[in-house]
């Protein structure tokens, strides 16, 4: 790992790239928020940052890039969605549009044990994270380049997992159809949601129900250092999801359930 420092009279800039300050903030706030990470964990996420602010320079990943910010909100928020309960070791999980990683990957390295899927509809952030991966000496993870509408009709796929998560930025009845269909009926979807998620779950009980969900819990969360307010909301699969469903891509955000 290094330090990577812009150069004066380059047209390009190179990004700043301060491992052990991310690593000092990781572990500091880690700490707040009730985190214990260990040495080999701490050094994963040390390559995982460098790795992204390198790639992020050509590749879109992330708006995010200073040191505190990728360590607070993005690998401290992802693992803020652990549940012990849920995420056992040896637990199926998949990440539903996990972009660059979040939250499955973070939960992959907190949790070693777990069978963790990452799956996505563009092929090249699946590279920046087989890049990781091999870094990082990862085992018992794979990446899957489909869409969420795909992906969830596929029988390799569709009712396969214990734990279907997701960080993406649509409502949560429009997350449903993405997430529901992967889950093992009595298995979980865990959605990272901001401060309106009262409201996303009170518009979301129609596709819930229509899709085999029903709220278990919805537990607020606090990101140290900041006051933005958030929630990890979890969904228990309490039937199978009816055959049409995912509908056809695109679909579910165009006409939520």
């Amino acid at each position: 790992m290094s330090e990577t420092k812009a150069t004066k009279g380059t047209a390009e800039a190179a990004p700043v790239i301060d491992v052990p300050r991310c690593l000092a903030v990781l572990a500091g706030r880690g700490k707040e928020a009730g985190l214990t990470l260990t040495q080999e964990q701490l050094d994963q996420f040390g390559i995982y940052y460098e790795k992204l602010i390198e790639t992020n320079a050509h590749l879109n990943l992330t708006a995010l890039t200073s040191p505190d910010d990728v360590a607070v909100k993005h690998f401290i928020d992802s693992l803020l969605a652990y549940d012990p309960q849920l995420m056992k070791p040896g637990a199926t999980l998949i990440d539903v549009g996990t972009g660059a990683g979040f939250p499955g990957l973070p939960l992959k390295f907190y949790v070693p044990e777990l069978k963790v899927t990452l799956l996505d509809s563009l092929e090249k952030r699946l590279r920046f994270l087989d890049d990781v991966l091999a870094a990082t000496h990862v085992k018992g993870i794979r990446l899957v380049h489909a869409r969420a509408e795909d992906g969830g009709r596929d029988p390799k796929h569709r009712g396969q997992y214990d734990v279907a998560v997701s960080r993406a930025v649509a409502k949560l009845s429009v997350l449903a159809e993405y997430c529901l269909p992967f889950v093992k009926r009595g298995g979980y979807f865990v959605a990272l949601k901001g401060s309106k998620y009262e409201a996303e779950i009170a518009e979301a009980q129609h596709a819930l129900a229509v899709l085999g969900g029903k709220l278990a819990a919805a537990r607020p969360v606090h990101l140290p250092g900041l006051d933005d307010g958030r929630a990890v909301v979890v969904i228990r699969k309490v039937k199978d999801t009816p055959a049409a469903y995912p509908r056809k891509a695109g679909l579910p955000s165009k006409k939520p359930l």
